[in-house]
């Protein structure tokens, strides 16, 4: 897969090692009563959603489904490779001012909000250029405690001074948004005019992230607090039911504007199906439901029944879907499934609270627990051997990837340098070290063996470790507010940019922002804001590997594993091209009705 070597905003999602890497737990309910005519998606979602709120949400399950409902000014082609960003509720793409400081954005007419009761009349009214100058001003709005705010810090004019303004206030609702911002104009109802205090190159890429996506203050405040539970947006999709820890069901939004299925893509796609639909009207789905799974086996099991349609390969029944060769075993060929890997542009990690006072301080035992850790047998046990060992930060899928970053050594498995630096360890703490906590986002069965697997590795060196099994939300909360010790997370990118990696080490955007690590660096910090200005060019790639260079040397978290996704879908799932960092991708499936039904007896002739 080929990544177009431009420029992006987004902050990466953060997201749990266990719960997106194929972690289930048991099976839930799901909407009754199906029409067999209607067409309806079958997704699962491995963790339960905190909120459906897109102005403070960071985790992939809400982007999943909130990208679903809501829009931005643009999204990614989803068919051409390199990637490449295409208006969506933007007229064009931005026109720039020669100093790079002023964006200006047409918005489209005729776009609506979705009907709901916050609108008069129950009706939803027509998008508005001042819809997205609110969506930035309630990031900025201290007392709205967005996790997204580190995106917008010290770019636009005026709008660090908005955030100061609103701390004068006890209550959130009590914020005047009709209080200018220089850097955010609209002189009429369709065109948005940002003004930045310095180049920001990655500001489009930021139009194309769901958390920066347009709120109708009507929504806002008519339903305060629980807005996080009444998603209204303008996207194909609205939400009817959210059984919180069992599904989530979205039904066609009757009066979204309607978007045409694309009509190109690259070399390939002809021949592959995925121009059989172009020009169609979208979306062709009447119904997307998510079923909440947390295990396993029910997951799988729903799968093979053909009650979902798509589903990765758990590693457990690897050997049953793919063969020694890598390739699919005749019963899945037999059974209609598809398979289709692709490299995630993803870095996981076993991460450390740089503000601890045990580990913090201590480089020497951060060192002897990464040189504990054997990341090919990790790879082997967890995800067959199938992914790639992260010596570094920044994934191989990204143009600014070291290819020479192996032989610097920094994800080695050396037990007995993990041994002499665990005493060189207690050296520095002036005796034994105390047990030291791991989080682990996952109570399930794979979030248990890996936490031992990690466990086990660690205390070969004489280090003890306690593991702490968390639910997703839990997790979250702990991690925000800075309450863990060590922890297993990772990202995957949402843009082609490696710029969102190091950022998950600039000292301002420390959790709740991105930096989970809270690691501070004088020098890195330096270089980042020299490099968030800059366009691509060889002398930012320089830059970009000097600056991981400098954390992995520090040693905020042992790095483990890039993934390389391994997906089946049934083959009534059409339009099933993957995507390394779109979510909004409901609107292009369409399911084959007849050939899903004909499954059941195809089930009965397949031993």
């Amino acid at each position: 897969m080929i990544i177009e070597t431009t420029k992006c905003y987004k902050k990466l999602l953060v997201i749990s090692l266990i719960t997106i890497l194929f972690s289930f737990a048991g099976c839930s309910d799901t909407p009754s009563g199906e029409d067999p005519n209607e067409m309806v998606l079958h997704h699962v979602l491995y963790t339960k959603v905190p909120s459906l709120d897109p102005g403070n949400i960071r985790d992939v399950y809400s982007m999943m489904v909130c990208s679903q409902i809501f829009e931005n000014l643009y999204q990614y082609h989803f068919l051409k490779r390199p990637y490449e960003l295409v208006p969506l509720l933007a007229e064009a793409m931005p026109q720039v001012s020669s100093d790079l400081l002023t964006y200006t954005v047409k918005i489209k007419k005729w776009v609506y909000f979705q009907d709901d009761l916050c609108f008069s009349g129950g009706k939803g009214r027509e998008l508005k250029a001042a819809d997205f100058v609110f969506a930035y001003k309630r990031i900025a709005n201290i007392k709205y405690l967005s996790q997204n705010w580190s995106g917008l810090d010290g770019k636009i004019i005026g709008l660090n001074e908005f955030r100061e303004y609103t701390k004068t206030f006890s209550k959130i609702e009590d914020v005047d948004y009709s209080r200018a911002v220089e850097g955010l104009q609209t002189p009429d109802d369709y065109t948005l005019i940002i003004k930045l205090k310095k180049p920001w190159p990655q500001l489009t890429y930021m139009m194309e992230d769901i958390a920066f996506s347009p709120i109708a203050k009507e929504a806002v405040d008519f339903y305060g607090k629980d807005i996080t539970s009444h998603p209204i947006g303008t996207g194909p999709y609205k939400l009817k039911t959210w059984r919180r820890g069992s599904y989530i069901e979205l039904v066609r939004n009757p009066g979204f504007r309607g978007e045409l299925y694309p009509n190109e893509g690259e070399p390939g796609d002809a021949e592959a199906g995925y121009l059989d639909d172009a020009g169609k009207r979208m979306p062709f789905a009447d119904k997307v439901v998510w079923a909440i799974i947390e295990e396993y086996q029910p997951a799988w099991f729903l799968f093979l029944q053909g009650k979902t349609d798509a589903s990765p390969i758990p590693k457990d029944n690897y050997g049953e879907a793919i063969t020694e060769n890598r390739e699919l075993t005749p019963k899945m060929k037999q059974l209609g499934i598809h398979l289709e890997t692709f490299s995630d542009p993803s870095t996981f990690w076993l991460g450390f609270n740089m503000q601890d006072p045990v580990l913090g301080k201590n480089k020497a035992l951060r060192q002897a627990i990464s040189y504990s850790i054997d990341r090919e047998k990790f790879i082997e046990i967890f995800f067959n051997g199938r992914d790639i060992v992260a010596h570094g930060i920044v994934p191989p899928l990204l143009d600014s990837y070291d290819p020479n970053i192996k032989e610097k050594g920094f994800a080695r498995y050396d037990l007995e340098q993990a041994k002499s630096l665990l005493q060189e360890a207690e050296k520095f703490y002036g005796g034994k070290l105390p047990t030291l906590k791991m989080a682990i986002p996952g109570t399930d069965t794979f979030g248990h063996q890996l936490g031992e697997f990690l466990r086990r590795s660690i205390n070969a060196t004489g280090i003890e470790v306690e593991v702490e099994y968390m639910d997703w939300p839990t997790y979250l909360q702990k991690m925000n507010t800075r309450s863990v010790q060590m922890f297993c997370s990772g990202t995957s990118a949402s843009t082609p940019d490696a710029q969102d990696f190091l950022s998950l080490f600039y000292t301002k955007y420390w959790a709740p922002g991105s930096n989970s690590f809270n690691y501070s660096n004088p020098e890195f910090d330096k270089l980042y804001e020299r490099i968030e200005v800059m366009s691509e060019s060889p002398e930012r790639c320089e830059l970009y590997r000097q600056m991981e260079i400098m954390v992995l040397e520090d040693c905020p978290a042992a790095f483990l594993n890039h993934r390389v996704a391994y997906a089946l879908h049934h083959d009534w799932y059409k339009n099933y091209k993957p995507h390394a960092f779109a979510y909004g991708l409901s609107k292009y499936r369409r399911v084959d009705l007849a050939q899903r039904a004909a499954y059941k007896e195809l089930l009965k002739q397949v031993k």
